[in-house]
């Protein structure tokens, strides 16, 4: 049996965009809805972090607003968020999802992982053609509410442009039937 070296004492290292995972993660959406281009996750902040870039042709859902909205936010935040949660998975970042493998993730994509609650700031209008994104996981804890596991992960994202556009908030998740 491997022996885990806590986070905290693992070498800081960035991984750039899993060209075989990307896809993967996009899969459940629409194709005109796939807004992550790449992402590179990284070790550095002792938790985990991922720097991306996002780019959204044409809103899925209302005519041109000319502008980055809160619908195109919270689904970039999603993708943003899937992508460094498999790629953790997929490398053992985390001790809290340490017993998961990539199976366990694709079964919990999309109905065990929940958005508890949601803010965001816009400070200034971001084009969605083309712009860059961070999230980054600020703590992560294994709770047992009535026996039954549960993680609750507290993040940060940011949003900005080539032209000084910035959007910024947090984002509290939980993630229910966990392996």
């Amino acid at each position: 049996m491997a022996v885990r070296t806590p986070l905290q004492q693992r070498p800081l290292r960035d991984y750039e965009t899993d060209e075989e995972l990307l896809p993967q993660v996009l899969r459940p959406y629409k194709a005109h809805c796939k807004y992550l281009q790449s992402a590179t996750v990284s070790t550095r902040t002792g938790l985990v972090s991922a720097r991306c870039e996002l780019a959204i042709p044409e809103s899925c859902y209302i005519d041109d607003t000319g502008h980055l909205n809160a619908v195109e936010v919270n689904i970039s935040y999603n993708q943003m968020m899937y992508y460094a949660v498999a790629k953790t998975v997929k490398e053992g970042l985390l001790d809290e999802f340490a017993g998961w493998t990539l199976d366990d993730y694709w079964r919990h994509q999309l109905p065990d992982i929940l958005i508890a609650r949601f803010s965001g700031n816009f400070r200034r209008p971001i084009n969605a053609r083309s712009f860059s994104g961070e999230i980054e996981f600020l703590s992560v804890e294994r709770r047992l509410p009535g026996g039954e596991p549960l993680l609750v992960a507290d993040t940060a994202y940011r949003y900005w442009d080539d032209a000084g556009g910035r959007c910024d908030g947090t984002v509290k998740l939980a993630f229910v039937n966990t392996p």
